[in-house]
């Protein structure tokens, strides 16, 4: 069993920063590729970032591409999600999440652990 406990989030102004945290127990994550997946009101949970078990290789959404750097330190067993230049629009519950898969799994089903999910809310 992996626990993910997220952290991080909040409230921020439009072109702000925020630094997320998921910090994983149970196992260590260096086997797990990890994601960061985003459920805004009254819409379905979608991909964000992903980053290989070796955190060699990533993967962007279009809508934060540029924008937001997923890394990870699994010697501290912690994967990071950096947000810049936020938008009113990456306002959503934000959830990290672990995939038996080493590449890059993209879909939510690939993924086994989910974390709890934390609040990021941006004003304009």
């Amino acid at each position: 069993q992996v626990q993910l406990v997220e952290s991080g989030g909040g409230l921020e102004q439009a072109g702000g920063s925020l630094r997320l945290s998921c910090t994983a127990s149970g196992r260590t994550i260096n086997t797990y590729g990890m994601g960061w997946f985003r459920r805004a009101p009254g819409k379905e949970r979608e991909v964000v970032a992903v980053i290989s078990a070796s955190g060699r290789s990533t993967s962007y959404a279009d809508s934060v591409k540029g924008r937001f750097t997923i890394s990870r330190d699994n010697g501290k067993n912690t994967v990071y999600l950096q947000q810049d230049n936020l938008k009113p629009e990456d306002t959503a519950v934000y959830y990290c999440a672990a995939s038996l898969d080493v590449g890059l799994p993209w879909t939510v089903s690939e993924y086994r652990y989910w974390g709890q999910g934390t609040q990021v809310t941006v004003s304009s």
